[in-house]
């Protein structure tokens, strides 16, 4: 927001956001459009956005202002709507915001949610050969603001559209926490029968380096040409534009904040690739369509499971705080094969008894590991043993986000003297029955 200096001196010559004016400075003079200002300037810089596409900022005392024309239109994102075609296969595309689903606003230069996914489809027509789509704007928020709430409101959504008979469903999202929603799809959707892919983008849709369209194209392939019975995540597979990683959704992870392929399989293989053509090559064993069923959303989620992170020094008293608050779950994210400090010179940092008490007390501790690849083994090491001894379930080769969505879920829809037997078998494809050194990818 701009001072109340500056704005008085915009008022006095009419001058608004959006209007074309002239900025002279000592010896040189710019031209541009008046842009607002924002928290990351001061409130007495000027900023104009110059015609070279850059925004420049001036000291409001340092410079003498003119108005020279009215606003500019604001470009706008064409949108496309399809025509429906009886030889294709119907699928719904579920609309939830982040980055596939972002612009850059012409008049501030800053990145914004588009509103109507339609002018996501603009750019790929060729899914008009793929399927008939059908749009959800279920809600536009970034994936980081997502809750366990929206995780069960897209799989109400996923449940209806496959029981109305879509072939299958294509989730758009951000990417921040997809790993987190897509394992929490996965085990929220019982019975399913369909493909259900999960799809987001690294980079905005109006940007040359943009991964959304591909992206998307791929999803799509895979919802209506696929007999994949799972939900999955699709994105790209290397940095080029050659191919997507069609990836479990429970064995998924982000794995860098801004490549392309970002997104990677832990302890598993792609279940396929799609190419940039929409050929699907499968790589790996996966659930396949059946006889059809009634897919059943089972949405609840206990919302007092937390995550906790061991480390030197780290202080075990974290998981009183967590029995304190009344949490009825921990996954802890160990070292190694899935070590906590236990040592008997400096009692002070064993979490030995605290697990211990906390598991009298009815709470579940899942143990995962922050190695990420490879899995958790309380058979090797005398420390383990005692951990285990103590109440912590080792997770196998679980993820610590898979580990800690599947034990909320758990919580919520299981009996509880179930949740502790559950929690170490597999249900989803999260839990795999050997690791190989092939499924270590970089």
């Amino acid at each position: 927001m701009y001072s109340k200096k500056v704005r008085e001196a915009l008022e006095k010559q009419k001058i608004g956001v959006g209007d074309i004016i002239s900025i002279k400075t000592t010896g040189s003079e710019f031209e541009g459009t008046l842009m607002p200002n924002t928290e990351a300037n001061s409130e007495d810089a000027v900023i104009i956005k110059m015609k070279n596409g850059y925004n420049a900022a001036f000291r409001f005392s340092d410079i003498k202002l003119k108005k020279l024309g009215e606003k500019r239109e604001i470009p706008k994102f064409p949108s496309v709507k399809y025509e429906r075609k009886n030889r294709l296969p119907d699928i719904e595309l579920i609309y939830t915001g982040g980055t596939i689903g972002s612009k850059i606003d012409y008049l501030t230069g800053g990145v914004y949610m588009l509103t109507k996914p339609e002018e996501l489809l603009y750019e790929v027509p060729e899914i008009s050969e793929i399927a008939n789509i059908k749009v959800n704007n279920l809600f536009s928020i970034p994936s980081e603001d997502m809750s366990s709430s929206e995780w069960g409101a897209i799989s109400k959504e996923v449940a209806e559209s496959l029981n109305k008979g879509s072939r299958g469903v294509v989730i758009t999202m951000g990417t921040d926490t997809m790993h987190y929603a897509s394992a929490a799809i996965s085990f929220m959707l019982e019975n399913l029968n369909s493909p259900v892919v999960v799809t987001g983008a690294q980079r905005s849709s109006d940007r040359g380096s943009s991964d959304a369209f591909m992206n998307l194209y791929c999803a799509a392939a895979v919802a209506a040409r696929s007999d994949i019975a799972e939900v999955t995540v699709c994105m790209h597979a290397s940095s080029s534009d050659n191919a997507c990683n069609v990836i479990r959704g429970t064995k998924a992870r982000k794995m860098h904040s801004s490549r392309r392929d970002a997104f990677r399989p832990i302890n598993d293989k792609p279940i396929a690739q799609v190419t940039k053509d929409g050929e699907i090559r499968y790589t790996a064993g996966y659930n396949r369509i059946g006889e059809k069923t009634e897919v059943k959303a089972s949405t609840g989620f206990e919302q007092k499971t937390g995550i906790v992170v061991a480390h030197p020094n780290s202080d075990p008293s974290i998981i009183d705080f967590f029995v304190e608050k009344g949490y009825k779950g921990i996954i802890i994210e160990g070292t190694g094969l899935g070590h906590t400090p236990v040592s008997i010179s400096h009692k002070g940092f064993s979490w030995i008894e605290n697990i211990r008490e906390a598991s009298e007390k009815g709470i579940i501790i899942g143990m995962t590991s922050q190695c990420i690849y490879g899995r958790t083994n309380s058979s090797v090491y005398r420390n383990l043993r005692l951990l285990k001894r103590a109440g912590a379930i080792y997770c196998e080769d679980m993820t610590p986000e898979t580990a800690y969505v599947k034990l909320g879920w758990l919580l919520a829809n299981r009996k509880k003297g179930e949740v502790a037997g559950l929690l170490q078998q597999n249900l989803r494809g999260e839990i795999k029955g050997r690791t190989e050194y092939g499924t270590f990818l970089v």
